[in-house]
Order: structure tokens, then sequence, then C-alpha cells
């Protein structure tokens, strides 16, 4: 063994698009120039270790969390290295909505890959319940660790008084994936006849199927993309958060709307249902998702309630998962 245990965890897309970053002072303050500590990059910020797209540099780190995705290649080749290098490995999909991981394995020789990856791996980390039996299927060292966000972290609260919070911020953003229901949200929230902000990263096309919905005029407000920091105060500015969403992803959605301090409606994600139990969308009609939505946006004490009961904040806290994690990965603590 020749690694040189750094200390935190390290954090492997092997060649992946995000750049090579280090948590060894902490997750830092909001900046629209850095990566968020959130996602994947969380579990590696809250832990004091680093994110990494080359594989040499994550193997300076005793323990790694290697992320699969596309045809397995590069995760194949970068879990060989680590090994050589003596490191403890953990395998996680990268982009872990059900209809994405099930894209992923239809083609035989991809299943065959993740099959031997996994099963030669230290240990199997699931950010949603949902894909825990695939990975008991081809391992026996299996754990669920919710993505956590930064909830007890100086600087991270972008909350602002509820006098100063109006109207529905939809949370999804993607009309051509079927499980995110984002049309099926955007023409609920037009029903409630309150003021709808929706970000459109699509230009013009974007804006064309927006129009289709025939929102009043002066209803509907449409935002481009924004930096991080500047797209959570947006999401601060509203009384609550709508979505739809159906793909039992991690749950970045609640995860952004607990750092604004407002409540998410909808959405069966990891996070929607540890914070919000009362309000998520896991085994709830869209009607009765509409009818929480206007109770929200109507009734001041049930608002209040649902602000000040979020649930289970401690399961995501920076603090907590450092602490789950150095029980899981040798030298992450």
């Amino acid at each position: 063994m020749n690694f040189s245990s750094l200390q935190g965890l390290a954090v492997l897309n092997p060649n992946g698009r995000d750049p090579d970053q280090s948590f060894a002072e902490g997750p830092g303050l909001p900046s629209g120039g850095l990566h968020p500590p959130v996602n994947y990059h969380a579990y590696a910020a809250c832990t004091q270790g680093g994110f990494y797209r080359h594989t040499e540099r994550a193997a300076r780190h005793r323990s790694v969390l290697l992320l699969l995705r596309g045809d397995f290649s590069e995760a194949g080749r970068a879990f060989e290295t680590l090994k050589a290098h003596g490191c403890f490995i953990a395998v996680s999909f990268k982009e872990s909505g059900t209809h994405q991981v099930t894209k992923q394995l239809l083609r035989p020789r991809r299943f065959r890959l993740f099959r031997e990856i996994a099963a030669a791996a230290d240990l199997c980390l699931s950010s949603t319940p949902d894909l825990v039996p695939l990975y008991t299927s081809v391992s026996k060292r299996v754990a669920f660790v919710p993505t956590p966000y930064p909830v007890d972290v100086l600087g991270w609260d972008f909350s602002k008084p509820v006098q100063d919070r109006k109207g529905i911020f939809i949370g999804t953003r993607e009309f051509d994936v079927p499980t995110r229901n984002h049309l099926l949200a955007l023409a609920t929230a037009r029903t409630l006849s309150f003021p709808v902000t929706v970000v459109n990263p699509d230009g013009r096309s974007g804006l064309r199927k927006l129009a289709m919905l025939k929102f009043p005029e002066d209803q509907l407000t449409i935002v481009e993309p924004l930096p991080f920091p500047e797209y959570l105060r947006l999401i601060a500015s509203h009384r609550l958060v709508l979505q739809f969403d159906q793909s039992a992803v991690p749950g970045q959605v609640a995860g952004d709307s607990l750092l604004c301090g407002i409540p998410t409606v909808g959405g069966n994600g990891a996070i929607e249902r540890l914070a919000f139990p009362e309000l998520n969308g896991h085994g709830r009609s869209f009607e009765e998702l509409r009818n929480l939505a206007r109770r929200l946006l109507e009734d001041d004490a049930f608002y209040s309630q649902q602000v000040a009961e979020k649930r289970k904040l401690d399961q995501i806290s920076f603090a907590k998962t450092r602490e789950t994690l150095a029980s899981l990965f040798p030298g992450a603590a």
C-alpha cells in the first residue's frame, strides 16, 4: 500500500467535467465561481476531503468514493489504479435517479461491468433508498447515506423573513424528462392563481413551451440559470417550492429549499422524504400535492408549522454525515 493518507474522503469522477476541488478548509462560503458543497461534492466537503477528476490525485487519500457513469470504462480503469495504491474504494452511480440508472444498465456489457466493479469494491454507497436493492444484488457491503447539505454550517443560511416570501418557485426545469413531470407542475401552479417563477435553461425553445401554457401576463416570471448563491437567494424569496418529480433522485430540490428555509411540496427524492414527510410526493397524488400547496399559500398557521417541523435534518447535516462516513470509510474523519 502506497497511499499518502490525506485526510477526508476523496470523491472521484474520472475524467469528468468538474475540475479538481479541495475542501481541506471545509465547505467555504457561497461563491459563484466554485462548485457548491452539494450533491456528491458534499460527501467530500463535509469530511474536508476533495472532489477529483484525476485518479492519481484522488489516490492520495486513504478512502475514495468512485462515481460510475457512462459505459463504466473510465471507472473500471480508475478502480484498478486505486486498488494498486491500496485505497479503500466505495462506488456509487453519479446519476442516481431510477430512470437514469435503468438507462445505463440496459446494455448487457454495462451491466456486467457494473456487477464486476461493485462486487470488487469495499462498499456500495447509495445516495437514495431506491437503489439499495440493486446494490445488494451484487454486494453484501451496502450503505444508504443521503447526500448532505450544509444546513449546520455558518454562512449557508439563505432564509428570509416570512413576510418577504411571495409565490411559488417551480423546482424542476426539464420538459423532456418524463419522470420530472415539469409540464404538470407548471400547469398546476397556474391554477393556484399565485405568482410563479420558473428557470428556463432552454432559451427560445423553452420560452415557446412556456408560452403554450397561457399564463396570465402578470403571474409568470421566467429567469435564466443563475450562479448558485444568486439562485438560492431567488428561491428564498418565495413562499414554497413546487415539483412533481417522480425520478427518485437524491433530492437537490429539497436540499436547496432547506438552505432557504422554505418548504418543498412534491418530489419523491431521498431528502424530500426525510425532511418533508407531510409534503413530499411519495405515495401522494398530484391533486393532493396541489391542495397542500394551496394550503401553504393561504394558511399561515399550517405554513409556520411546516417550516418549523422540518424533520430529520440531522441526518443530512454535515456534522451527522461526517460521523456516518467516518464509521464507513477509513481515514474519512
